[in-house]
């Protein structure tokens, strides 16, 4: 199955499926992929609209490509943005929320299209192994406020972050052990705090993530910028691989031991640099 982006996702925005004034700018925001959602932003009665709302804009913008979150497993709208999906080639990557076991993953294989299972409840949890070896997926991420929920988390306090850290780490484990592409973390809500969404995106970054779900514009410049290797970094990783050319199985680096490992980290971190360009 092709990929659907070619370069690192670090930044996957949601926009909502009733509101179709917003599509051209959140395309144009910049962020590495936009997201139409079709399920919690979007009301009951105004889930076949959404779908209305995409195909239009999807016919007179031919050259987009998108991913699109479909409405959970067992809701009755599900079958028809499967559908939908399924007959637009625009939408490369179909994101599943409430993801919860193989078989939902699989009832997927009509459509075509690479899937972002969506982790949002215990059940979820527990199913990660079976789910991140499914055929079609692409990458993981997860849900916290729904997840919250289902956790009987309390937001006040470390806590929940706590637990959510582990949250990270088991879709960090599956990702890497399967192959998949690098996980994101999931949405930072208080859209008028840029620190506190610096600190998440740092903190995802350090455990090994390659983005955040985004739900407003604005957020976007924050997360590129911390994802995006400082020139300290990148220096470092070219010396090394200069360094490396000399053959040796071990090296010294500015008194500092450069082995097989420190070599694999400075190539996966300048190939990074030449996907993104």
């Amino acid at each position: 199955m092709t990929p659907f982006l070619t370069g690192p996702v670090r930044s996957a925005l949601f926009v909502p499926g009733n509101r179709p004034e917003r599509f051209g700018k959140a395309l144009a925001a910049g962020a590495d992929c936009v997201i139409v959602d079709f399920e919690d932003a979007v009301e009951e009665n105004q889930k076949p609209q959404a779908r209305q709302n995409l195909e239009a804009f999807l016919l007179q913008n031919q050259d987009v490509r998108i991913a699109v979150r479909i409405n959970a497993p067992g809701h009755v709208e599900q079958a028809a943005d499967i559908r939908f999906c399924s007959a637009h080639p625009a939408v490369a990557a179909i994101v599943l929320p409430k993801a919860e076991t193989a078989a939902q993953i699989e009832a997927l294989a009509t459509a075509g299209k690479p899937v972002w299972p969506l982790i949002e409840t215990a059940r979820g949890l527990l199913a990660l192994p079976e789910i991140a070896a499914s055929a079609g997926v692409e990458r993981l991420t997860f849900g916290a406020l729904d997840l919250a929920v289902d956790l009987g988390l309390r937001e006040a306090g470390e806590g929940m972050q706590k637990v959510f850290d582990q949250v990270r780490y088991s879709l960090l484990v599956h990702s890497v052990g399967r192959a998949l592409a690098p996980p994101l973390d999931t949405v930072f809500a208080d859209i008028g705090n840029p620190e506190g969404l610096a600190s998440a995106a740092l903190n995802a970054r350090d455990m090994g993530f390659g983005g955040l779900l985004c739900i407003h514009p604005t957020q976007v410049d924050t997360v590129h910028q911390i994802f995006q290797p400082s020139a300290d970094e990148i220096e470092w990783a070219r010396r090394v691989i200069e360094a490396a050319r000399s053959g040796e199985g071990a090296i010294r680096l500015e008194g500092r031991m450069i082995d097989a490992p420190v070599i694999k980290k400075a190539q996966r971190l300048l190939q990074g640099l030449q996907q993104a360009d």
